[in-house]
């Protein structure tokens, strides 16, 4: 590039790159969805949740690692980050998980394991940054469709869960969670989840846009954490500190994302790079394989949003050419990339997981294979069935 192009021009027109990309008025949604989602953490929902859940799945083999996965995916969902699902899920089942003889490494295992689902879960803030990478791919199409991969990945883990409980002879809790018990628990939980189908349900139908929804999240979670008594002047001084120094981070990396787009056009890279597959082979099956593999590659040691700002404008061109939708392909990326949250050498969730559970990776590794074999057959039904992604978003009328 500074062969062609001389390099004060190449610096300012990187600054102006970088302030166009961080002035998208549709980035909003992201500071305030991290701002809703610290309120959340907060705001005493951790406990809610693991109840509601245990009321409804309490008497499956396993009941307190079943109960850990749904939590995970709900927990997830509203607070929109993983390792703080695996962190408040996992101290929460974690006692009784011990005085039930539970195998630690198999806890740990088990709540690191589920805590990405709930990053397909709408609110998703992954989501929303593929859509500024896809060049404006719409949010609602994408929440919309992030719910059923979300649900395989925790279904996945479920499934493990019993399978391995029932070898070790891990009983379910009868008797206590009772249909009493189960209006009671729907009740104390309900307004933590109403957070999901207001403001999903405003965006999909088309009342507000994803960024006015996440003010509304924000306002929701605050009032929340208000009548919960778990949010004070002092303690929601700290969130908001703590929430700008997360979203300058991500919001700075989208800036900086927009000077590599602007390189990769230039160099025409993606076109390069969509010649390439193409001319190693023409049929989507394999294409589709090769970009899972180099996903899983790199998903081990990046993190999920600077990973989406990589790849996305690198393969989204390549899927174009063989009629995939935008929307069925940023599933598939996130999906994959959020894998990497719970591999080594990185695994950020995994290792929270591991620390909470009070237990070491070379014990939680054996467990953890079972759950990676069952995700990635998930990650086949979201690569390769498109319904499985555009099956709700076309039903909404959003693709």
């Amino acid at each position: 590039i500074l062969r062609t192009v001389p390099l004060e021009v190449s610096v300012v027109t990187g600054a102006q790159r970088i302030f166009v990309g961080m002035s998208k008025f549709s980035l909003t949604a992201i500071p305030f969805f991290i701002l809703a989602g610290n309120l959340m953490n907060q705001g005493g929902i951790a406990k809610r949740l693991v109840d509601f859940v245990m009321a409804i799945l309490g008497k499956l083999p396993g009941a307190l690692l079943v109960t850990n996965v749904g939590a995970n995916a709900l927990f997830g969902a509203i607070s929109g980050s993983a390792s703080a699902a695996a962190a408040a899920v996992g101290s929460m089942v974690e006692k009784g998980e011990e005085e039930q003889g539970y195998d630690k490494a198999l806890c740990a295992a088990t709540n690191g394991a589920s805590a990405p689902s709930g990053l397909l879960i709408p609110p998703s803030n992954a989501l929303i940054t593929y859509s500024l990478a896809a060049g404006g791919t719409s949010v609602a199409a994408l929440f919309m469709a992030g719910y059923i991969p979300g649900i395989i990945w925790a279904v996945a883990c479920m499934a493990v869960a019993v399978i391995i409980s029932k070898k070790k002879g891990y009983k379910g809790i009868p008797g206590k969670y009772d249909w009493k018990n189960l209006w009671v628990c729907t009740l104390r939980a309900l307004p933590s989840l109403s957070l999901i189908v207001v403001v999903i349900g405003g965006i999909i139908g088309g009342v507000f846009t994803a960024t006015e929804g996440s003010a509304i999240a924000v306002i929701y979670a605050l009032i929340l954490g208000i009548l919960y008594r778990n949010i004070t002047l002092k303690s929601f001084w700290k969130i908001a500190v703590d929430s700008a120094k997360m979203s300058g981070m991500v919001v700075f990396l989208i800036g900086v994302s927009n000077i590599l787009g602007w390189v990769m056009a230039f160099t025409q890279i993606p076109q390069a790079i969509s010649d390439a597959l193409l001319g190693l082979t023409s049929n989507p099956i394999i294409i589709l394989l090769i970009m899972n593999v180099i996903l899983l590659i790199a998903g081990t040691f990046m993190d999920v949003t600077p990973a989406i700002l990589i790849f996305t404008p690198l393969f989204l061109p390549v899927v174009k050419t063989f009629g995939m939708d935008p929307v069925q392909f940023g599933l598939i990326l996130v999906y994959n990339l959020c894998i990497g949250n719970i591999t080594p050498p990185v695994g950020n969730t995994l290792f929270v997981a591991i620390k909470v559970g009070r237990s070491s990776l070379s014990r939680v590794m054996p467990y953890m294979l079972w759950y990676y074999v069952a995700i990635l057959v998930g990650l086949l039904m979201v690569t390769y069935i498109p319904a499985v992604n555009l099956g709700l978003p076309a039903m909404a009328g959003l693709i």
